[in-house]
């Protein structure tokens, strides 16, 4: 891996190694209790230190190394990792209540610098949200953004389907470390946006690989609170009442994102969130032209 350099404030500059920080964050996350939040909160305490400042340089080394080993196991040959402070970490990340320091990446980084917008909602949508979902997204396409979504069932798919449709970028962010796919039925498609787009991945994979299906299933909501701060806005097609996607939608309204709510949601009798989320500063909006006109009035 590529060394980068440490982003400082007028100190001088000390080369960072990607595999040194990739071992040292997984043996943060090895530990009794880590969470997003607590490993989080150890950076606040220690604003200055990267992972490797916190963890004996002998486990980050031999963290990394099974790391590497298992990930190539996965057919994961090529990959990046983006660390707080060093290289090109979107600062814009910081926005999130526990941000994270080390991100997994496969394909183009620089998309995440592109304005784009999060298109989700939920995994088993009606034919009119797949079709909306599909007009949705032609229209953000058409005027310049793209498209970041969780590669998960129902309206996600139909997201970065409909991007690659039209020969646009999408983006995805997984609740899976790289190399594993979920659904299992998204596996090709996940290949194909690693290759030609961009794939990231916040989740441990060592952890990943030592704990119970039911506790990994945490890292789904997590990743939607890293989507809603790499995005600009977050659009919300449909969504039932439990759903994850509302995890992002007050995700997105704590990091001062715009979060849009389709009208046909409001509609709907069984639902109670739309309308505690626009109590809350959420958008109402009826057509994609609405939604492009409140998205440039953001500048």
């Amino acid at each position: 891996m590529t060394q980068l350099l440490l982003q400082n404030n007028g100190a001088s500059l000390r080369s960072v190694s990607p595999y040194l920080e990739m071992g040292a964050y997984e043996v943060l996350w090895a530990q009794e209790g880590a969470t997003f939040k607590t490993i989080a909160d150890r950076f606040r305490k220690e604003p200055d230190a990267l992972p490797s400042d916190l963890v004996p340089g002998t486990e980050a080394e031999k963290m990394a190394a099974w790391v590497l080993d298992h990930l190539r196991g996965l057919g994961v040959a090529r990959f990046g990792v983006c660390v707080h402070r060093a290289g090109e970490y979107p600062q814009k990340l910081r926005d999130a209540r526990h941000p994270v320091e080390l991100l997994y990446y496969r394909g183009i980084w620089n998309l995440v610098e592109a304005p784009s917008v999060a298109v989700v909602g939920t995994r088993k949508p009606s034919a009119e949200g797949i079709r909306r979902t599909r007009q949705l997204v032609r229209g953000l396409v058409q005027a310049g953004y793209t498209v970041v979504s969780g590669l998960a069932e129902g309206i996600d798919t139909t997201a970065h389907g409909k991007a690659l449709e039209l020969g646009a970028p999408t983006l995805a962010v997984i609740g899976t470390p790289l190399g594993k796919a979920f659904p299992a039925s998204n596996r090709e498609l996940q290949a194909r946006l690693a290759r030609d787009h961009l794939v990231i991945s916040q989740v441990p994979v060592y952890r990943y690989e030592q704990q119970q299906i039911s506790q990994n299933r945490l890292f789904f909501p997590e990743r939607n609170v890293t989507m809603a701060a790499l995005t600009q806005a977050t659009v919300i097609v449909e969504a039932g009442e439990t759903s994850g996607t509302l995890v992002q939608a007050r995700a997105a309204l704590h990091q001062g994102r715009k979060l849009f709510i389709m009208e046909s949601a409001f509609q709907r009798q069984d639902l109670t969130w739309p309308p505690r989320f626009e109590a809350r500063g959420a958008i109402r909006f009826r057509s994609t032209e609405q939604l492009i006109e409140a998205l440039r009035d953001d500048g």
